[in-house]
């Protein structure tokens, strides 16, 4: 049953990154800015952790380039920053730190790592900072959006104590 669970949120994760970047985007630099990607990640980082949550931003970036709505630049970046994410919060239990981890991954990490795809990829000769200031504005908005999420997300969740809870199975 924690399987289909997991699974399920996984899938209605990529929903709302695959359909959210066409509905919030912004020109930043030499890219644009999908915030609503990065606020996906740190929630998947925060809900499921590491490993599900760059398998939610590779199926987010995969659908993204094949339904034409993205660019391959979301590979390199949504990953690693899923990543970072997942294994900073998972060590501390802190969303900040989740926030910090999906903004030094895509941000930093991420916006280096796209030279090369852009430069044997797409075609695209660029120089080694090009990326970085598009993708921190991007990857800064985004993991608010997402840490702003999650704190509400938490608040309302009720916790039952063990007398109120009643076993329906």
């Amino acid at each position: 049953m924690k399987n289909t669970r997991v699974l399920t949120l996984m899938a209605v994760l990529v929903a709302i990154g695959t359909i959210g970047s066409q509905l919030l985007w912004f020109p930043a630099g030499v890219a644009r800015a999908y915030p609503v990607q990065h606020a996906v990640n740190v929630m998947a980082a925060v809900l499921l952790g590491p490993g599900p949550a760059v398998g939610v931003a590779l199926m987010i970036g995969l659908l993204r380039n094949l339904l034409g709505i993205g660019t391959l630049l979301a590979f390199p970046g949504g990953m690693i920053g899923a990543f970072f994410a997942g294994i900073l919060y998972r060590k501390w239990r802190r969303h900040r730190l989740a926030v910090t981890g999906e903004i030094l991954g895509t941000g930093i990490i991420g916006s280096f790592l796209a030279v090369p795809f852009a430069n044997f990829l797409m075609g695209s000769s660029v120089g080694a900072l090009a990326f970085l200031p598009a993708f921190i504005i991007s990857s800064v908005s985004g993991a608010s959006i997402g840490w702003f999420i999650l704190s509400r997300v938490h608040k309302v969740k009720p916790e039952l104590s063990h007398t109120q809870r009643r076993d329906y199975s």
